[in-house]
């Protein structure tokens, strides 16, 4: 059946779980700053593969796909940083890199694959 809509893709599940867990994670972080980032970061993954999705055209689907991947990338690089300033253990931190890790290669994979989806008018 394929993807029918931008729900199914596996890589926008997973970075709606993913930032689900931000939120817990970060949840009472005093630096607002940093939490308010790291927040729009982690919710710009699933909001850019179901933009792009519904963009219509594999070029502007591959082209959020690349943003998704770039703020995936954000989150990385913020948990790294988070511990650092102790804002969480090394243990949370390589728990959730392993989250983002797995998300970039779906993301990385569906990219590769975009010229076999097709597109409902």
């Amino acid at each position: 059946m394929g993807i029918v809509k931008f729900e199914d893709i596996i890589a926008w599940q997973k970075s709606q779980e993913y930032a689900v867990h931000i939120y817990k994670v970060f949840s009472t972080l005093q630096d607002y700053g940093f939490r308010d980032q790291i927040y729009r970061s982690v919710v710009s993954v699933s909001s850019n593969i179901a933009e792009g999705f519904d963009r219509q055209s594999a070029a502007d689907f591959t082209r959020f796909l690349y943003i998704a991947l770039a703020s995936c990338s954000e989150v990385k690089s913020m948990l790294h940083l988070a511990e650092r300033l102790d804002y969480i253990s090394n243990e949370s931190k390589q728990n959730l890199l392993g989250m983002g890790d797995e998300i970039s290669r779906i993301i990385r994979g569906l990219i590769k694959s975009i010229k076999g989806l097709k597109y409902k008018d």
